[in-house]
């Protein structure tokens, strides 16, 4: 779960399949389709995805699509989530409850199968299960061997960075939750205020208007898919890029819509 700097990492916080603008976003940073049809970018920068990039929004399917080659060819991380690890169990044949968004994947795949057939919806869903079920819970930034950045979902304790089991995928997908409350939403306990030492952690799940810049934690989730903005926070440069949503996608509107425009 070490990545090494390199020449830089371009961390993109939750997609929510507005692939439209996470394109966008790329070019905005320099990235150039290559001869493989892959965004590269011609100073050997990479993406890091903190995950969520499916569900909620139009394009699901190019979104994982994007990442399964990207991935694979060693341009492009990805982290677990907890969109991804629910998509990754649907995609496994297990029951789970496909709301909160996550039934707009499952109407894109019938519609995927009714254009390409049983077969190779079928390897399709095979080729991303596998994606999502290897991604891991955080990644951790060296520059020369030191490290420098913790990347993650929704957040993480101290002393998980570096291990993993059960338990820190868990935290590190949904965050610190306190159970539900009288409306069904989750209760999250602040866990960045916890945080100790030098190591930056940049973390999105909870979308907030802007970069929330706290006791050296970054949330860069800024709700893109519910008609804010798509964020990219560049390292080592410690810079942030947007891109705006080209319109509110989640069907949330007033009070029920965390973030964004109402329309």
């Amino acid at each position: 779960m070490r990545i090494e700097l390199g020449s830089g990492l371009d961390i993109i916080g939750d997609i929510h399949a507005c692939y439209e603008e996470f394109i966008t976003l790329l070019e905005k940073l320099g990235y150039e389709q290559n001869e493989k049809c892959l965004y590269v970018h011609p100073e050997g920068r990479k993406i890091l995805s903190l995950g969520d990039v499916m569900s909620r929004g139009p394009q699901s399917i190019e979104c994982m699509l994007f990442f399964l080659r990207h991935v694979e060819e060693g341009v492009a991380y990805m982290i677990d989530s907890n969109h991804g690890w629910k998509i990754a169990r649907w995609l496994d044949g297990r029951k789970v409850q496909m709301k909160h968004g996550d039934e707009k994947v499952e109407e894109e795949f019938k519609q995927f199968e009714k254009k390409h057939g049983a077969k190779e919806t079928s390897v399709l869903k095979e080729k991303l299960k596998n994606l999502l079920m290897g991604a891991p819970s955080h990644f951790i930034i060296t520059d020369e061997g030191n490290e420098k950045v913790v990347c993650t979902h929704a957040g993480i304790k101290d002393d998980f960075i570096g291990k993993e089991n059960s338990r820190i995928k868990d935290f590190c997908r949904y965050g610190d939750v306190a159970g539900m409350d009288e409306k069904g939403k989750p209760i999250r306990r602040d866990w960045f205020k916890e945080h100790r030492g030098e190591l930056l952690i940049v973390w999105g799940h909870d979308p907030k208007p802007e970069p929330m810049v706290i006791n050296n934690t970054i949330n860069i989730d800024q709700g893109a898919v519910f008609g804010g903005k798509l964020t990219c926070y560049r390292y080592p440069e410690k810079d942030f890029v947007f891109v705006h949503a080209l319109k509110n996608y989640s069907g949330k509107v007033g009070a029920d819509n965390p973030i964004g425009r109402r329309d």
